[in-house]
């Protein structure tokens, strides 16, 4: 559960009964509360990107949600669903280092209700099952001791003939959501890598072991569940790593609970941007972004990043589609990219 250092409150969202019991919460607690005449933040500190960064990770945010335009978030949703913006981890290679500024705090919504009301218009604007992604832009569990937002959202859309929510986690607080009637209607992803990418990039997260141990409770629970193995690393002992990471994942889950799990494989890409905003972060990081062993390719939003090269991405397909296969086969492999 995460415990922050500060919170801030915007004084709008005081007007809400979830926003009058975090504040209550906090205030029991001793927790420093800063009261926010708007929803621009103030009082987090911090001098260096370094400290900005740190204390930032470490500021809750309570807010209530002005837009309730979603986010369009293909391929892999119709629109992201904004419950939470931010996260607690402290990856070194997560896009959102260049996404939320130099203090990237997390901040949670006391308007849920809105939010789900205004999914809602989406569903009835049309005739085919539309979806929506939880964790675009944030890590929602976490906070969800605090929100119950997950909680509300999946009860939600157990009701919704024509709505369906799936959000990814790399945390493991997931028995308040096991009881839940979800009527298969929330598809629940775990963020998975080897041991070695967790201790030396995933800084406050929990271990490889500890996120099947959740992901098996889920799969248990009846949810449709999937599994998210990203970003691969090809370092020296990266076939032995992946291959030990996929074959704990097989003998935790049974194989008839196999049939309906997902894979998305994602391999390490990073942008100039992203490598410098790390290396002020994180300057003793061992990522590696040697900008001359990848190959220099434009994304679909008009940036260029750097990915491996094309031999090296078919070895990896080619291993992952192997082990897979071994261990998996009736899995379905939504890609490898």
């Amino acid at each position: 559960m995460f415990n922050p250092a500060r919170v801030l409150i915007e004084k709008e969202a005081l007007t809400y009964e979830l926003g009058q019991t975090l504040y209550k919460q906090f205030q029991d607690n001793g927790t420093d509360i800063i009261l926010l005449e708007s929803s621009r933040t103030k009082g987090i500190p911090g001098t260096s990107k370094k400290e900005k960064y740190q204390e930032g990770k470490n500021t809750l945010v309570i807010g209530v949600r002005k837009s309730l335009d979603f986010q369009t978030c293909k391929p892999s949703a119709h629109f992201q669903l904004p419950l939470v913006t931010g996260c607690i981890g402290q990856c070194e290679y997560c896009y959102l280092n260049t996404q939320l500024g130099d203090k990237p705090y997390t901040r949670v919504y006391v308007n849920i209700d809105a939010i789900l009301e205004r999914a809602k218009t989406y569903m009835d604007n049309g005739e085919e099952v539309i979806v929506f992604e939880g964790a675009a832009t944030s890590d929602p569990l976490p906070v969800e001791p605090y929100t119950h937002a997950l909680e509300k959202t999946i009860t939600f859309f157990a009701h919704e003939p024509r709505g369906r929510f799936r959000f990814v986690t790399k945390y493991t607080n997931i028995d308040d959501l096991l009881t839940l009637d979800h009527r298969g209607h929330t598809t629940i992803r775990f963020s998975i890598n080897t041991d070695k990418v967790i201790k030396s990039y995933e800084h406050r997260t929990p271990s490889m072991a500890n996120r099947i141990a959740a992901a098996s409770k889920v799969i248990d629970a009846g949810y449709p569940a999937g599994f998210i193995i990203a970003p691969v690393f090809l370092y020296e002992q990266w076939k032995t790593d992946y291959k030990q990471l996929i074959k704990a994942l097989a003998e935790a889950i049974p194989v008839d609970k196999h049939g309906g799990l997902t894979f998305e494989i994602i391999s390490h890409r990073y942008t100039t941007k992203a490598k410098n905003r790390i290396r002020d972060v994180f300057p003793d990081t061992t990522l590696p972004m040697e900008d001359e062993q990848r190959k220099f390719k434009y994304g679909q939003f008009g940036y260029g990043k750097y990915v491996y090269d094309k031999d090296q991405l078919q070895e990896l397909k080619i291993f992952f589609q192997e082990q897979l296969g071994l261990y998996f086969s009736r899995s379905d492999i939504k890609y490898i990219i």
